[in-house]
């Protein structure tokens, strides 16, 4: 169904377009988007070695990001192209992920923006929510607990 890549440099344009893709909405609901300064940040904190992308049928269709902590299997990013979105892929990965985390016997964690509607997929997966901050909810699988 899909397969993943370790990122590299020559991802910066498909990545960003992708970030731009799924996330200006729900960060100009947040905090309002300005071009420069989201092209500046994103620049800033791009490091690809901390990411995959997602390949569908040859093609780069995502960007997923997971770190392995002391207590947790963090997601980071998981983000599909949005004409990918709604055929499976992304409950795919994040079951992938939650199989990964409870062979390791520990719990998925991760972040969403408020306004962000895949906080519900999350639920859906076994998710909950265990804090907020003023943007996020915080979530944790509940697999492992």
């Amino acid at each position: 169904m899909y397969t993943l890549r370790q990122a590299t440099e020559a991802d910066y344009t498909f990545i960003y377009h992708l970030h731009r893709a799924t996330m200006k909405d729900y960060v100009a609901q947040t905090w309002g988007w300005d071009e420069a300064v989201q092209e500046v940040m994103f620049k800033e904190r791009f490091d690809p070695g901390r990411s995959w992308i997602i390949v569908v049928d040859g093609r780069d269709v995502g960007r997923l990001s997971i770190e392995q902590r002391i207590d947790t299997l963090f997601l980071g990013n998981l983000q599909i192209l949005p004409e990918e979105q709604g055929h499976g892929l992304g409950t795919a990965i994040i079951k992938a992920i939650l199989a990964r985390a409870y062979d390791a016997g520990i719990p998925v964690s991760l972040q969403v923006l408020k306004v962000n509607p895949a906080r519900r997929l999350y639920e859906r997966l076994g998710f909950v929510v265990s804090g907020e901050t003023a943007t996020h909810y915080l979530m944790h699988s509940t697999i492992a607990d």
